[in-house]
């Protein structure tokens, strides 16, 4: 791979979260930084993800406020918390994947590569955009966890597929190792509590 190819990452981050979780293992957002660095010329590495609103404290400051100063570009979303009039329950509401889809649009133009940090499957459509405008995409997500994390179409959509438990030698961190303000458990939204058919106000 030439080191000249301008890459950028794009990281869907409860998507992320939840993969390296079911491998076992926590990120090292430096060591990422710096993997991907070295296999071209990094442009930007964005970060998505939602924080709750009207929560004083949330546990995914402390990343947010690390990644936003170590040379990652954050970028959040207030969730909606509402109760759920038929069953009375309260929900939340939060999704980024528009975001990050029209910020991968706009800075396609600009890179080789795009790098893909998810397996949902509803980023189909939008790597085959990019392909069509003669970006190579890569997707990292994981086939070895039951059921696999990585939509099927999606996995055949990308032009590279890297598992991230082949990854894990070069961007993992045991969970013990993690710096104390960040032991504490993130609060990602569980895909399964976002009703994709409603929208963020």
């Amino acid at each position: 791979m030439s080191s000249l190819e301008k890459i950028a990452l794009f990281i869907d981050g409860s998507n992320l979260y939840a993969t390296s979780k079911a491998l076992g293992f926590d990120i090292d957002f430096r060591r990422l930084l710096s993997e991907f660095q070295s296999r071209g010329a990094l442009l930007r590495a964005l970060y998505y993800t939602t924080v709750i609103e009207d929560q004083e404290f949330s546990s995914i400051r402390p990343l947010i406020d690390w990644l936003d100063y170590n040379g990652y570009t954050v970028i959040t979303k207030l969730a909606k918390e509402f109760v759920d009039a038929t069953t009375g329950r309260r929900k939340v509401k939060g999704c980024m994947d528009v975001e990050l889809a029209v910020s991968a649009m706009e800075l396609a133009e600009h890179v080789d590569q795009i790098v893909l940090f998810s397996g949902d499957g509803d980023f189909r459509s939008l790597v085959e955009a990019l392909q069509r405008g003669g970006v190579r995409v890569t997707v990292v997500s994981t086939l070895s966890t039951q059921p696999p994390m990585v939509a099927d179409d999606l996995r055949r959509q990308a032009d590279v597929f890297l598992d991230l438990a082949d990854l894990k030698p070069k961007v993992g961190r045991d969970p013990a190792d993690r710096p104390r303000e960040l032991r504490q458990r993130p609060q990602f939204l569980a895909r399964g509590s976002i009703d994709r058919g409603d929208r963020v106000e």
